[in-house]
């Protein structure tokens, strides 16, 4: 009896070491995101200062495609190291009420933002370019779009993709082409 109860312990506190933190949004909220005022072109203008792309993360209330993700996704060494290193990511909710300024200028709720991006799944990683156009909303300039929750080796593969700037030239090489070489190079056949 004794061992259960020191198994189902362990368990517990295992579960509980890599749980990340939830907002007062239902949204979750691990160290590595930006706490910003949500203004897209003060913090693509931060990003660029620190030597790194902006990178909109959206999500909602109770999303298990968003829990999964942060459990096993964002968590993976390769990603996050991206994460933390390479990208300057800021969440957005899907149905949020707090004010932002588009990459366009607009002033809009988070929810009407998003409505505007024709975001339809959560969680949804929008990819900013190196450099801002001011004329045209996130998504209308976004080097690429990742909805829906993905493995770490896809979320890998999409995170080096755009880093790398391959989406500049697909005459060769698209993502889906870049995705398989990297499978195979990983010699794993897994998208982990």
């Amino acid at each position: 009896m004794r061992r259960l109860l020191a198994v189902i312990l362990a368990l517990g506190f295992a579960a509980a070491a890599h749980a990340v933190e939830m907002g007062d949004d239902g949204l979750h909220k691990p160290e590595w995101l930006r706490d910003t005022f949500k203004d897209l072109q003060e913090d693509h203008a931060e990003a660029q200062s620190e030597g790194k792309r902006l990178l909109l993360l959206v999500e909602q209330r109770g999303c298990l495609y968003c829990k999964d993700m942060h459990e096993n996704t964002f968590p993976d060494p390769r990603v996050l190291a991206l994460l933390q290193e390479t990208y300057y990511p800021v969440q957005i909710n899907l149905h949020g009420d707090i004010e932002i300024v588009d990459t366009d200028g607009e002033t809009l709720t988070e929810k009407e933002a998003t409505r505007k991006w024709r975001v339809l799944f959560t969680p949804t990683m929008i990819f900013l370019p190196p450099d801002l156009d001011e004329s045209m909303s996130a998504v209308d300039q976004a080097v690429s779009v990742m909805p829906g929750a993905f493995s770490p080796g896809t979320t890998l593969d999409m995170m080096t993709w755009v880093k790398e700037e391959r989406y500049l030239d697909q005459s060769e090489e698209d993502f889906q082409r870049y995705h398989a070489r990297m499978i195979k190079e990983r010699n794993d056949g897994d998208t982990r």
